[in-house]
């Protein structure tokens, strides 16, 4: 196997046999050795790392999904005047928890994980 690089735009060919790479590879490629084009196949395969931001995002749009159904639920419950299963304290609480959500990028902490906006420990008692 024979391996070429485009320099102008870094790819890659490879030939099976000398003749192939004569009777068609551009003129412009570079040869380049099979220990080179190992190292650029395992570059381009290597996955890039996911930036902390975007990780902390991520956990964030979660954070805010997994609580949402409460707030429904909670606003649906007034508005067919049934009894709710959240206090009215308990909802503020749920409300300001999800703003701190919302706010939590701006935050001069932000994307350090321990300064995360702490749910209030009843969420995890509730029960869809």
């Amino acid at each position: 196997m024979e391996y070429f690089i485009d320099e102008k735009n870094g790819a890659l060919f490879a030939y099976d046999d000398a003749d192939a790479a004569e009777n068609f590879a551009p003129a412009h490629l570079k040869p380049i050795t099979e220990d080179a084009a190992k190292s650029l196949i395992e570059l381009i395969n290597r996955p890039s790392p996911i930036p902390m931001e975007v990780k902390e995002r991520q956990w964030r749009d979660d954070a805010l999904s997994s609580v949402m159904w409460l707030r429904d639920r909670h606003r649906d419950q007034l508005e067919i005047e049934a009894p709710t299963t959240l206090t009215g304290e308990q909802f503020q609480e749920l409300l300001v928890y999800m703003q701190s959500l919302r706010d939590w990028p701006q935050s001069p902490h932000f994307p350090q994980t321990e300064h995360r906006p702490a749910a209030p420990s009843w969420i995890a008692e509730q029960t869809r």
